[in-house]
């Protein structure tokens, strides 16, 4: 009879033990199975997150990761601000002049080319400001180019689509510039849809209402980076806010806009009121980032960041060795459920002596019956293993719609992470190694004495 079979008989003759047996094993493999499938999604929805087009974020100078988190990912509190002209360096002298035309500031800035304008050449920057929030959320003032020339996705070649309505324009004669876009979450969470008004708070989200509310003239399809969970105004709409422009010292030189007798727009903040709290840039080239994010951070004015690289540190620096403090305990786990298969089986042995040796006496080998023992490891190993893999992707699977709705990470049933296959070899190794002392103690059976008992 063939030994395998043998040890499949003996694993359904003791239903009860190789179930509860089986059953622990199946938990711990399913613990490990979700921590190391958690810790794929987290490093990839980070990765992902952090690339949405721009090679740069430029801020005030101060820590280069908490800059990533402000304009990235909304989190943490700026930094502080940067003046406006420092926006202006990423342009030539025809756009420079044009700024100072519409919105008042010193001629000579318009005379020369910006700083930075050659390394954006076939790029964008774009300005974003923050401090003021929506409930918990935070509202983002930037132009419509934010929209137009963004992307996002695994190949970056999708664009922020609308759920409905629009993306705010730059004047409109209904809302002048106070209109709003509202992330997916953010729509969903606070009941907004086209047609309503969102009224800001100025600082954080218990601060003092501001009296100018926005439309809101689109809602934003889900696109799984922190977008969703943000609100975006119409940055020239922001400045004119209450609290929001820059004291004059007196000092400056203002050469005020022209203004045409039907202009409907509403005086807008000149150039030395106005700051932006960060700048998103893209380079056409790898080369001109990392020439532009030196040339940056040498000005002593500003710092430039890559996001990528800052939130690779990040998990390099926390929240990796966390995830792996966790996975650690979890594989101790599955080697407290190996135990639990080792303690069974030899406790069994007690009551199997005889059939082993009634085995022996009808021919059977010392080698035969040791590896029936072994045989009854592996079966437990293999039924454990693949029933707390299934366990824990069934899991995510089951969740696998929030999951994709905060990370943009899709789950399915199948996904696996970095090293998980190796997972199902260690649980059959450390399996047989644990029955290595029962198969020894059947090795070591006595014939007669048991048979005359």
């Amino acid at each position: 009879m063939n030994l395998l079979f043998i040890a499949w008989r003996n694993f359904r003759y003791r239903a009860l033990s190789s179930f509860l047996t089986t059953v622990s094993l199946m938990l711990g493999v399913g613990l490990v199975v979700m921590v190391m499938a958690i810790y794929g999604i987290i490093s990839e929805a980070f990765v992902r997150n952090a690339s949405v087009g721009y090679n740069l974020v430029v801020g005030p100078r101060g820590s280069a990761l908490q800059l990533t988190l402000n304009s990235v990912y909304y989190l943490s509190q700026p930094i502080e601000n940067l003046p406006y002209t420092e926006y202006m360096e990423f342009f030539p002298a025809e756009e420079r002049a044009a700024m100072v035309k519409q919105y008042g500031g010193d001629p000579a800035l318009g005379e020369r080319d910006g700083v930075y304008a050659g390394y954006v050449a076939g790029g964008y920057a774009i300005p974003l400001a923050l401090g003021d929030y929506y409930d918990e959320f935070r509202v983002v003032g930037t132009t419509p180019d934010f929209f137009e020339k963004l992307r996002h996705g695994p190949d970056l070649d999708q664009k922020f689509a609308l759920a409905d309505g629009r993306a705010f324009e730059e004047f409109t004669p209904e809302n002048q510039y106070f209109e709003s876009v509202f992330g997916s979450r953010v729509a969903a969470q606070m009941g907004i849809s086209v047609g309503d008004t969102m009224n800001p708070t100025h600082g954080n989200p218990d601060g003092k209402g501001h009296g100018q509310g926005f439309a809101v003239v689109g809602v934003m399809e889900p696109t799984g980076t922190p977008n969703d969970r943000a609100v975006f105004v119409n940055l020239e709409g922001f400045y004119l806010l209450e609290g929001h422009a820059k004291p004059l010292t007196g000092e400056e030189i203002i050469e005020l806009p022209e203004r045409a007798s039907d202009d409907m727009r509403p005086p807008l903040l000149m150039i030395p009121e106005r700051e932006v709290t960060s700048i998103l840039v893209r380079n056409g080239e790898m080369m001109l980032a990392l020439g532009m994010q030196n040339r940056v951070n040498e000005s002593g004015r500003a710092q430039a960041a890559a996001p990528i690289g800052e939130i690779n540190k990040l998990m390099s620096a926390i929240v990796g060795p966390l995830l792996q403090a966790l996975l650690v305990i979890t594989l101790i786990t599955c080697v407290v459920a190996a135990f639990g298969v080792l303690v069974a089986i030899y406790n069994s042995m007690n009551e199997r002596r005889r059939d082993i040796a009634v085995m022996r006496a009808l021919g059977a080998r010392r080698g035969s019956v040791t590896w029936i023992i072994l045989f009854e490891s592996l079966i437990i190993a293999l039924v454990g293993g693949a029933a707390g893999w299934l366990l824990a992707h069934t899991v995510l699977l089951g969740f696998g719609n929030l999951i994709e709705q905060h990370t943009g990470v899709q789950f399915g049933l199948f996904t696996v992470s970095p090293y998980e296959w190796l997972i199902l070899p260690f649980v059959v190794a450390l399996s047989l190694f644990a029955g290595i002392v029962p198969a020894m103690a059947a090795y070591r059976t006595d014939v007669g004495s048991n048979l005359s008992a």
